[in-house]
């Protein structure tokens, strides 16, 4: 055991310190979390577009037969709250009793309260907590304590705690099991980057979560309340004096990245192979997600196109204006784009490598791509089926209009598609790969050596040791 650690209240229980983070579509799942929480810490359940089973317990693919987007929204709901359902339930039974059993949701995803309320009405008893992220889920506190679970917001600065606190999460003080520091910098998946932070310059997580500490105990949080400090945890040793530290008042872990490799993991093979591969630095903080937000992916020749696809953009004015001299000559059909003549000399470049189709962004730019790329983020586009909240790729928002009222941005991609596609043994090279920046010690620890796979109890087991 290593050294201050000790076990938490949660849910009316001691449970370890150690939650398994909610990966997103189809990557955590009740095989993973079932375990984690038989092995005595907290398994998050992700009820984002989770897996449904047949009879013979082969996973439902997700097909969409509705001619029109809001249709297709109403069959992901659907979708989406009996898989969940069926995780949540599987994985409880697994727990036997032990540890506890959570679920996440991001905020920002399509019909959010709808698939949450959903999933708490069909699994009372089963679920302890909620954590939920990707936006300001002001809401959170009020499905918690109609459903009596603990809810667990996840905030990338103290900030953003205290405008959830004062507008929402004071009136139901009693179940805020914990809060999630989930550091900007490191965390895989989406992350809560502001517009005052620079993405390049990574900031110590230990005065972060001390001033979240701090405004917590000004509004009489007890310092029992965890702070689970989220992304970049790799060994535990490395947090030796978080542990017991009184500056911090409880402290619990969350592993992410490192569950990806066990035998429970839900992950493809092919997926669990590469990630021994990952060199230190092969995950890019970037900002293609149809989100809006930044988020952490291994770099692959899926994200080397759409970083490739962005500098392939220019600006242009639909009148001959200031420097846009030159009546661009490729890409387009209609005769009123101006540009630099410089990018028009780039563009003609462009045109000649087969770059030849021209796609207008919501900035006043054009990106130029291959004709068959621009099918494919043609259709991806009118194939939306409204998994987020406000979608830059497709323009859809889950509500009022059901438009952004923007333009939609080839730059970004269809991200359940991609999240489905690799989930469920599609091509590595051709999806995005969501994964954590400390994915490089895969290759590194020794745990790992001569191929092995641990078991998730193995796992747990190992953490608990400090390595």
């Amino acid at each position: 055991m290593f050294k201050g650690l000790k076990p938490i209240n949660y849910g009316g229980k001691e449970v370890w310190p150690l939650i398994e983070g909610g990966k997103g579509v189809a990557a955590t799942n009740h095989a993973s979390s079932g375990a984690w929480a038989a092995a005595g810490g907290i398994g998050t359940v992700s009820a984002v577009n989770a897996d449904s089973y047949d009879e013979m317990g082969e996973v439902i693919p997700q097909i969409y037969h509705g001619k029109k987007r809001g249709d297709r929204h109403q069959e992901l709901i659907k979708y989406a709250i009996d898989g969940a359902t069926e995780q949540v339930k599987r994985a409880y039974d697994m727990a036997s009793g032990k540890g506890a059993i959570n679920i996440n949701v991001l905020w920002e995803m399509g019909g959010a309260q709808e698939v949450l309320e959903g999933v708490l009405e069909r699994t009372k008893g089963m679920v302890t907590g909620v954590t939920c992220g990707a936006g300001m889920p002001y809401k959170l506190s009020e499905i918690a304590a109609r459903f009596n679970v603990n809810y667990l917001p996840i905030i990338s600065s103290a900030r953003a705690f205290r405008a959830l606190w004062k507008r929402a999460y004071h009136k139901v003080p009693e179940l805020m099991g914990a809060v999630v520091y989930e550091d900007p910098w490191l965390a895989g998946g989406h992350n809560g980057l502001s517009n005052a932070e620079d993405p390049r310059e990574p900031q110590d997580p230990y005065p972060r979560v001390k001033a979240l500490r701090d405004i917590m105990r000004g509004e009489g949080i007890s310092d029992d309340v965890p702070i689970i400090m989220a992304g970049g945890v790799w060994y535990l040793r490395e947090w030796e004096n978080w542990i017991d530290n009184d500056e911090l008042g409880s402290i619990a872990f969350q592993f992410g990245t490192r569950p990806l490799l066990t035998k429970e993991s839900p992950i493809p093979q092919g997926w669990k192979d590469h990630l021994t591969k990952i060199p230190e630095g092969g995950v890019l903080l970037h900002k293609f997600s149809p989100t809006g937000f930044y988020s952490s992916a291994v770099i692959n020749p899926f994200l080397r196109e759409l970083q490739a696809r962005s500098e392939r953009q220019i600006p242009f004015s639909t009148e001959q204006a200031g420097d846009h001299t030159a009546n661009l000559d490729v890409g387009v059909r209609a005769k009123n784009f101006w540009v630099t003549p410089h990018d028009l000399q780039r563009a003609r470049e462009w045109d000649a490598r087969g770059f030849s189709a021209a796609l207008k962004t919501p900035d006043n730019t054009i990106v130029f791509v291959t004709p068959d790329e621009r099918d494919i983020i043609r259709k991806d586009q009118a194939d939306c089926m409204g998994c987020l909240s406000h979608c830059g790729f497709s323009a859809w928002k889950d509500h009022d209009n059901f438009s952004t009222g923007r333009l939609a941005d080839p730059r970004s991609f269809c991200i359940q598609k991609s999240l489905q596609n690799i989930a469920h043994g599609e091509s590595l090279d051709e999806n995005l790969m969501f994964a954590g920046h400390k994915a490089y010690e895969f290759g590194k620890d020794p745990f790992y050596s001569n191929g092995f796979v641990p078991t998730v109890k193995q796992l747990v087991d190992r953490i608990l040791t400090g390595d």
